[in-house]
C-alpha cells in the first residue's frame, strides 16, 4: 500500500486519517447524545461530556494534518467519470464538512472558555481562549448545537452519496478510500 495518494487510489495516510476521523466524530456525537441518559451531575454524564470535549479537540488537531495532505497530495480519479453536476456538488459538501471539523471544536473551546469551565485534553487543561462571559456562552452554545445538527445532515449526505456511487453508479468513489486488500 502506498503512503501517498496516486491517480487511482488514496494513500495509506489519507485512508487512515479519513477512517480515524470518522470513528472520532462518531464517538464525539455518541458521547454528547448518550449523556442525556444519565442524571445531571452524575459521574457518567460528566465523563461523557469530558470525552466529548477531548475527542472534539482531537478532531480539531487532526483536521489540519488532513488538510495538509489534501493540499500537498493529488486526488484519485473517479472511474467512470461522474457527470459534471456531481463534480460541482461535491465541492460545497466537502468544504462544509471541513469547515465543521474546524469550527465545531473551536466554538466548543470558546464555549467552555466563555462559561469559565476547564478545557480538558487528555490530562492537560488547555488555556481559555476568551474571558468568562455567560451571555456570549449562551450564544456560542446555540451556534455549537446548530453546527452539530448541520453536521449530522452533511455527514449523512456524504455517506449516502458514497453508497449511491458504489451501488448505483458502480464507480470507484468508495473503493478509492477503502484499504486495498
Amino acid at each position: 500500500m502506498l503512503l501517498r495518494n496516486n491517480k487511482d487510489h488514496y494513500g495509506l495516510v489519507s485512508i487512515a486519517l479519513h477512517w480515524l476521523m470518522f470513528l472520532l466524530i462518531v464517538a464525539v456525537f455518541a458521547c454528547i447524545e448518550l449523556r442525556e441518559y444519565f442524571p445531571k451531575g452524575s459521574d457518567t454524564r460528566e465523563a461523557l461530556k469530558t470525552w466529548h470535549f477531548m475527542l472534539g479537540l482531537t478532531v480539531f488537531a487532526l483536521v489540519w494534518l488532513r488538510l495538509l495532505f489534501i493540499i500537498r497530495g493529488s486526488m484519485p480519479h473517479i472511474y467512470p467519470e461522474p457527470p459534471s453536476w456531481q463534480k460541482w456538488l461535491v465541492i460545497p459538501v466537502h468544504f462544509g464538512l471541513y469547515l465543521l471539523m474546524i469550527a465545531l471544536p473551536f466554538v466548543g473551546w470558546l464555549l467552555l472558555s466563555a462559561n469559565g469551565k476547564p478545557i480538558p485534553f487528555f490530562g492537560l487543561n488547555l488555556p481559555a481562549l476568551i474571558s468568562e462571559n455567560k451571555s456570549l456562552g449562551a450564544t456560542l452554545k446555540e451556534l455549537h448545537e446548530t453546527g452539530g445538527t448541520i453536521a449530522y445532515y452533511l455527514i449523512g449526505l456524504h455517506t449516502v452519496a458514497a453508497l449511491y456511487h458504489h451501488y448505483f453508479m458502480r464507480d470507484n468513489t468508495l473503493l478509492r478510500i477503502l484499504p486495498k486488500r
